[in-house]
């Protein structure tokens, strides 16, 4: 049963999202562990910028990919199960990081296992769902959504951890990580009425497959989340290549542009609540679309390079909220962590050509203003589909799957 006739208790609604957030924000610190320090490992193991760029990609990928199954999954055997499991089992990898440090092979399949961490993103999402009514859920989802914050919390403590013993961020994080899955295990709970799914795994991804809003909304999602992984991983070297500035100078401007993706997530989720969420998400998009033209002309980094790149950073967080708005309007609930699976799971994936394609147009022309241009293309194309395909959705699609299927939303 939908929680549209009935809402929650808003005592155990709020106490499940402020677990599932912490969880989230934990898992996200783990699956992150390893780019903070992939200098160090650069040095110790004597690697190429690929294969350092390799070591990094891994568990991201991995942890983009897993959000598939352990979504369909979740749909299955609950929040409830799922979250103190995955946590406590990704506490195997953080600290095997600390044993097998000095064997590249053997990093590259810890990292593979590290990957686990960064699936919880799909547990959480039906959570939440089903504990908020559609009037609180575009925000309760933009709360949740704030826990992509533990990567750029791992970004900023992580080496400084590592200063006082190279041990110590992974033993930090391994207790975190088990004081959250006994807190989990005794106090997390699935809405009592949520619908479970008996098809098989395969049978419910391939429904979710098969559903036209999976692709439409992967898509968008892609662009949005997509592009906040993007910067998060190139924002760096291009204030570096382009502005010239030192490294720290980069990474606290950086950190800057990933603090404002994660408050305007559930700004984005705030404005779904009272305006159509594919309204936000061509709004926003369009402000990314506008404000990449702005620095593909290569402005002056203070203060119009700045402000252009913070006010897409504002866009590209606010269209990441909307986006999941919209999936919790518009897929079945017993279906919501498969198609947040592959949602989720375009997303991370997404952001990872936009980096290579800045790279290589970089190296071709020294120059970066084609991708921005190229960026500013893309936005501007999910910004019209979003308000002329997604802006036709009804809220009441969410209650009435056959129509949903029918009409192909």
């Amino acid at each position: 049963m939908e929680a549209t006739s009935t809402a929650p208790p808003p005592g155990a609604a709020y106490r499940n999202l402020v677990l599932a957030t912490v969880g989230f924000t934990l898992t996200f610190w783990a699956w992150d562990l390893i780019a903070p320090l992939a200098g160090d490992y650069q040095d110790r193991l004597g690697l190429s910028s690929f294969e350092q760029s390799l070591l990094v990609a891994v568990p991201v990928l991995v942890g983009s990919l897993g959000r598939i199954p352990v979504g369909a999954l979740t749909d299955r055997y609950g929040a409830r199960l799922m979250f103190p499991l995955v946590s406590a089992l990704t506490i195997v990898p953080v600290l095997l990081l600390v044993v097998v440090r000095d064997s590249y092979p053997l990093m590259l399949a810890v990292g593979f296992l590290l990957g686990l961490g960064g699936t919880t993103f799909a547990i959480g999402i039906p959570l939440v769902n089903s504990w908020f009514p559609p009037a609180r859920r575009g925000f309760a989802l933009g709360v949740f959504g704030m826990g992509m914050g533990g990567v750029a919390l791992s970004g900023y403590i992580t080496p400084r951890l590592a200063e006082h013993g190279y041990a110590l961020p992974f033993t930090v994080v391994a207790v975190a990580l088990a004081g959250y899955a006994v807190l989990a295990a005794l106090l997390l709970r699935d809405r009592p009425d949520r619908p479970v799914p008996t098809a098989s795994l395969a049978e419910r991804l391939g429904a979710a497959g098969r559903l036209r809003v999976t692709w439409e909304l992967a898509a968008l999602y892609a662009i949005g989340f997509g592009g906040i992984v993007a910067f998060g991983v190139y924002l760096p070297t291009y204030l570096k290549t382009w502005y010239g500035l030192s490294a720290t100078d980069a990474g606290t401007k950086a950190a800057g542009f990933a603090l404002v993706t994660v408050v305007f997530r559930p700004v984005g989720g705030w404005l779904s609540d009272r305006i159509h969420p594919a309204r936000v998400t061509a709004g926003a998009l369009g402000v990314v679309a506008l404000l990449a033209v702005v620095q593909a002309f290569d402005p002056p980094l203070n203060p119009v390079g700045t402000i252009a790149l913070l006010c897409m950073a504002a866009g590209l967080g606010t269209a990441s909220g909307s986006v999941f708005a919209l999936v919790s309007q518009v897929t079945p609930q017993a279906q919501v962590g498969s198609v947040t699976g592959i949602v989720g799971a375009t997303g991370g994936l997404g952001g990872f050509v936009p980096p290579l394609v800045m790279g290589a147009i970089h190296s071709a022309k020294d120059s970066y203003s084609i991708g921005f241009m190229l960026l500013s293309d893309l936005a501007l194309a999910g910004a019209v589909y979003a308000y002329v395909r997604m802006r036709t959705v009804r809220p009441a699609d969410a209650e009435r799957p056959d129509r949903a299927v029918r009409s192909g939303v």
